[in-house]
């Protein structure tokens, strides 16, 4: 059951590594001070959570949250795609959409996880919705605001949901081993945390008079497989990034 607990608890991690890097190329970028600090300061913090989630696992006999981190081959890794994107053209529409898409699937799945019948991934969840609600709120606010402000802003925010709900879509793709997963307690069904998920940005999005249409098959196909390693075509120049420094001396002791 290791290997199970190991595939869980990486699609977690490897979501918040890669968000949390991608949340990080706005620092000194955002379109105000305000955002440029809220950015840098919740890439920080999804940076922290993966590196708790690569712990749960070293605490098992598994890898250490670097090796996880920057010591892995690409199909190793368990990221949906979303979180694989690059911030294009640096188009903030895009990046809030993106953050607001996620940071609702965090919470139902934190919210989820609290219930958990292995108690440190139980624990630890508990702690991280204790930050992962500031996330939460900030991107509501702002999806609101702008929703519902000039015609431009809300005209760039629906281009972006139509361009991002596919991706965000399949980060409730069936994990690898889930049904040992949801027999073990661990974790409820994806289609249940996808029920949720909906139920959570539905309301907020028509308050914001942004309209959600289901993607078509045709749209999801190309995207599925991300949680048993396959990997978008942005992945391999973002690892390249994150591992730059590691790769200068692969024997170093950092």
């Amino acid at each position: 059951m290791i290997e199970v607990l190991e595939s869980l608890v990486l699609s977690l991690a490897d979501d918040e590594l890669l968000i949390g890097h991608r949340h990080a190329e706005w620092i000194g970028l955002g379109p105000i001070l305000e955002e440029d600090i809220a950015f840098a300061s919740i890439a920080q913090d999804e940076t922290g959570h993966a590196q708790a989630y690569y712990q749960l696992l070293t605490d098992i006999g598994l890898r250490t949250p670097d090796e996880y981190a920057f010591r892995r081959e690409p199909s190793a890794f368990r990221s949906a795609h979303l979180v694989e994107l690059p911030n294009f053209e640096y188009d903030y529409g895009l990046a809030l959409m993106r953050h607001f898409l996620y940071d609702a699937a965090e919470q139902v799945r934190l919210e989820a996880l609290r219930q958990s019948c292995y108690e440190p991934l139980a624990g630890l969840a508990c702690r991280l919705l204790r930050e992962e609600k500031y996330h939460w709120m900030h991107a509501q606010l702002w999806i609101k605001r702008l929703g519902c402000s000039t015609e431009e802003a809300h005209s760039r925010l629906q281009s972006a949901l139509n361009q991002l709900l596919p991706y965000a879509w399949m980060l409730f793709e069936e994990l690898p081993n889930e049904e040992e997963i949801v027999a073990a307690g661990w974790m409820p069904p994806s289609t249940e945390l996808h029920r949720q998920w909906i139920a959570r940005i539905t309301p907020i999005l028509e308050e914001a008079h942004l309209s959600l249409s289901p993607p078509r098959p045709d749209q999801l196909l190309p995207l599925q497989g991300a949680r048993r390693g396959a990997r978008s075509p942005y992945f391999e120049e973002l690892y390249a990034e994150m591992t730059e420094v590691v790769a200068s001396d692969p024997e170093a002791e950092w």
